[in-house]
């Protein structure tokens, strides 16, 4: 597997901390040197590593965003 290369420019926020210590958080990652975009993953402490997650650009994350506002919970 082809090593991934990753540099976290903004951590936004946590949402969730798993019993094993791992956080669900928002991220503005750049990947492999590209421009950055938002991230939602889990991470495990000190971000040595990561689990699956989604990548967002500006205009998915706005779309999220008016999803998750028009929802009723």
């Amino acid at each position: 597997m082809a090593d991934i290369k990753y540099e976290i420019k903004q951590q936004i926020g946590t949402l969730s901390q798993s019993p094993k210590g791992w956080n669900k958080e928002l991220n503005l990652i750049s990947w492999n040197g590209k421009s950055a975009k938002y991230d939602l993953r889990d991470w495990a402490p000190n971000h040595e590593k990561m689990g699956k997650g989604v990548t967002l650009t500006t205009e998915d994350l706005k779309a999220l965003r008016e999803l998750l506002n028009g929802m009723e919970l």
